[in-house]
């Protein structure tokens, strides 16, 4: 009897190193999924939070950029990664889902999955996934993606950006955003290289990721101007009415108390203004 308690706990301890080949969903079932793990499986979202691509102020050749990107790859042309560094709270996210809104709204077809950067190391069996539904293309998505000094994770993304000897799926492109332009801190890296006993080898492997992204598209902090014609936008959109000098003052008022100004500032300022006016978004 106790041999068959621990043949049954050898069976799933190898099952859990070694699970068994996932059924793909049915992808008709929505446009996006988030990549889960414990156990393995793609959740369709039904309704993705997002805001329109007309609302995303200050970044028009970065829009434009990404949006001719993913239109391509919709189209099944050649495309290129793409990574989405810089200021905090600058649209980076906000516009990957908007340009995926717009690619849809053109009537072609294409998919969203969303992976957490914790679960890296489960990406090739997702990628296998994505690989048996060859009529659909995938944008698989990673949001604030960044490594310590002493994360292996960056070994795992080497097989989305490479894809290692079977390649990178065709049907899949990878768009990730972060803070930091190579992924890491630069106190980091130069730490690395005046500790190193070869400073540029031992650098090179991390800093070089981010190298194998074909497109980097820069985020920068926002001018008051484009602060205030984001919140002016909001408020176009919404039907939201205040007069300009009310609209003036308490804005800057709301970006002062913050000690930033920002894509997301600006949003946090107009869901107050919306509520205290009774509209709901």
């Amino acid at each position: 009897m106790s041999g068959n308690k621990t043949l049954k706990r050898i069976a799933a301890a190898l099952e859990r190193m070694a699970p068994a080949p996932l059924d793909a969903p049915d992808f008709e079932m929505a446009n996006a999924f988030l990549w889960q793990t414990g156990p393995e499986r793609l959740t369709p979202v039904p309704r993705v939070s997002r805001v329109d691509i007309s609302l995303l102020v200050g970044i028009n050749r970065i829009r434009d950029t990404l949006l001719a990107n993913t239109l391509q790859f919709a189209r099944g042309l050649p495309a290129n990664n793409a990574l989405l560094w810089g200021a905090r709270g600058m649209g980076k996210s906000s516009l990957v889902k908007a340009v995926h809104a717009a690619v849809l709204d053109q009537g072609l077809s294409l998919k969203i999955v969303e992976l957490a950067r914790e679960d890296l190391p489960s990406v090739g069996r997702l990628l296998d996934l994505l690989r048996a539904a060859p009529r659909e293309r995938f944008v698989l998505f990673c949001d604030d993606l960044s490594f310590s000094h002493d994360d292996q994770h960056y070994k795992s993304l080497k097989a989305v950006l490479d894809g290692g000897i079977a390649g990178r799926p065709e049907n899949v492109i990878f768009y990730a955003t972060s803070n930091r332009r190579h992924l890491m801190p630069r106190d980091m890296i130069e730490n690395e290289r005046s500790s190193s006993i070869n400073p540029s080898e031992a650098v090179e492997e991390k800093v070089s990721l981010s190298d194998r992204f074909g497109l980097w598209l820069g985020f920068h902090p926002c001018s008051q101007d484009e602060y205030l014609d984001m919140i002016r936008g909001y408020c176009a959109t919404y039907g939201v009415t205040v007069d300009e000098e009310t609209l003036y003052a308490e804005a800057i008022e709301w970006q002062a108390t913050r000690g930033a100004r920002s894509g997301r500032v600006a949003w946090q300022f107009f869901t107050d203004l919306a509520g205290r006016h009774g509209v709901l978004l």
